[in-house]
């Protein structure tokens, strides 16, 4: 069987440093392994349109954006094929299908819907296509066969619905859709960084993100007022690691080479979270560590960033050469559900013929 990856955002504004470490740079490093057959990464503008079906142009302009941060972090389109969700309407129709798999107790139930509807505040009404995404996501993975999805733990109930919906097309159609395996990030602080503010995470309608595309600038200032330990007042006062943002950025982006170029009195960062409980480091210089760490990975990436925003047209090019490929992938496995489903009428040579024999002899 071949080794497929499929992932993507909603495209609901710029990528910020939450998307880089639970998703983004894994991405870029399965993409260069080699190990996986295709790789489909999806603009899910069809799935922001959910909760902005009042205002579509915005969902439009951040296409660009996200795509621009694909491109801007090292994903490659002669690796990678980047689509927008939309252009494969194939989705939708499987979607329709597996709508009749499902109840609406059991999305009821989903974890992440239940958060998201809060945090939308839906609870008193509900728009259909919100409340039926996490089918359209088993839809977008299945189309292509996917049989790994790098996400976020938040994701994972989306993948256990996607695997439930899959075992009962296929326990009622026959064998057809391929289960997938979810795959989370291997450093637990990657898995949820939270905002700046210390808040559980990092949220564009919170205003706390480091984006990728932010200026040098932006990201010192933003560092400079992340939370610390309230209670670590002095120098010397022993400091608390618990919910202190810099040092959870530091698991998340440092190595031991960040301390050999930017604070050498310490081999790693277990010494420097040693000698900041015991207290004697102040927060003015865990911080100037993480900003330096920090821009030596933005770096590059402004800098290609920069690049294809010269070159928009090649931009959406990409993408539309991306969704062609993605289209014809999903179409050959729709053809393949419609088959197991027995509604592949015109297609169907002995249904044709059974039924001409069967009107024929009058029965």
């Amino acid at each position: 069987m071949k080794k497929i990856i499929l992932t993507g955002d909603r495209p609901t504004g710029r990528l910020h440093l939450g998307h880089y470490v639970g998703s983004l740079r894994r991405r870029v490093e399965l993409q260069n392994s080699g190990e996986f057959d295709d790789i489909f990464v999806m603009i899910a503008d069809a799935q922001a349109l959910t909760d902005n079906a009042d205002n579509p142009e915005k969902v439009r302009q951040n296409v660009i954006e996200v795509a621009l941060d694909y491109l801007s972090v090292g994903l490659d389109p002669e690796k990678t094929t980047i689509f927008i969700q939309t252009q494969v309407p194939e989705l939708c129709e499987l979607a329709f299908y597996y709508m009749n798999l499902v109840s609406v107790s059991r999305v009821q139930r989903n974890p992440t819907v239940k958060t998201e509807i809060k945090m939308r505040n839906f609870e008193q009404s509900i728009p259909v296509g919100f409340f039926c995404y996490p089918v359209s996501q088993a839809s977008d993975i299945t189309a292509f066969k996917a049989t790994t999805v790098p996400v976020g733990e938040d994701q994972a109930p989306m993948i256990e619905l996607t695997r439930e919906i899959v075992n009962r097309f296929n326990h009622i159609y026959g064998p057809t859709l391929v289960e997938p395996e979810i795959l989370l990030p291997s450093n637990a602080a990657c898995m949820r960084l939270p905002g700046t503010d210390g808040k559980a995470k990092m949220s564009k309608s919170l205003g706390n993100c480091i984006y990728l595309s932010d200026s040098s600038k932006e990201v010192k200032k933003k560092v400079n007022s992340m939370y610390t330990d309230p209670e670590h007042l002095t120098i010397d006062s022993p400091g608390h690691l618990e919910g202190n943002c810099p040092f959870i950025y530091l698991d998340a982006f440092s190595c031991d080479e960040h301390f050999e170029r930017y604070l050498p009195d310490y081999k790693n960062l277990q010494e420097l979270k040693d000698h900041y409980t015991r207290g004697g480091v102040g927060d003015g210089t865990v911080k100037k560590l993480l900003y330096n760490v920090i821009e030596e990975e933005l770096v590059p990436i402004r800098e290609r960033r920069k690049m294809y925003e010269q070159n928009i047209p090649l931009v959406y090019e990409i993408l539309r050469q991306g969704s062609e490929k993605a289209r014809e992938t999903a179409a050959k496995t729709l053809d393949e559900v419609r088959n197991a489903m027995k509604i592949n009428y015109f297609g169907d040579a002995a249904l044709i013929e059974e039924q001409a024999a069967r009107y024929r002899s009058g029965k």
